[in-house]
């Protein structure tokens, strides 16, 4: 099993939603994760890492650090269920190649599928191939 898949399976088994993992220098391990209905806490970050650090332990996966949080205001978007929930808020998107001289997009979330994303833009509706997204972030809303 992947790391990837091994993280989110146990972040999953805590009763939160994985979010990401990524790899830094040094050796630092970041886990951000989520709680739907109230965010998470300080408490909650410590139950993962906690369990985490015992996940690698067993499993002999090597790392210096190990950060766990939240996902923060501007969150990214990577599965249909992200963008599912968050319809109808405003995303930034940057796309892997430029589409008509373009590599940024700012709007809307109005519909998703696994293979579309539809954004409405100020010039109206566009649609945006998902494979095509290199990264996708929710716009804070202050």
């Amino acid at each position: 099993m992947d790391l990837v898949a091994l993280v989110e399976k146990t972040v999953v088994g805590l009763g939160y939603e994985f979010v990401d993992l990524e790899r830094a220098g040094r050796g630092l391990l970041r886990v951000f994760i989520d709680k739907p209905d109230d965010g998470v806490g300080v408490e909650d970050c410590m139950a993962v890492s906690n369990q985490l650090t015992r996940l690698f332990a067993v499993e002999d996966i090597p790392y210096e650090r190990l950060e766990v949080s939240s996902p923060g205001l501007d969150r990214p978007l990577r599965k249909t269920a992200d963008f599912q929930r968050f319809m109808g808020r405003e995303v930034k998107l940057k796309m892997r190649t430029p589409r008509s001289g373009q590599r940024n997009f700012l709007g809307h979330v109005e519909s998703v599928s696994e293979d579309i994303l539809v954004l409405l833009t100020p010039t109206g509706a566009v649609e945006f191939l998902r494979a095509d997204i290199d990264r996708a972030h929710l716009v804070p809303e202050l």
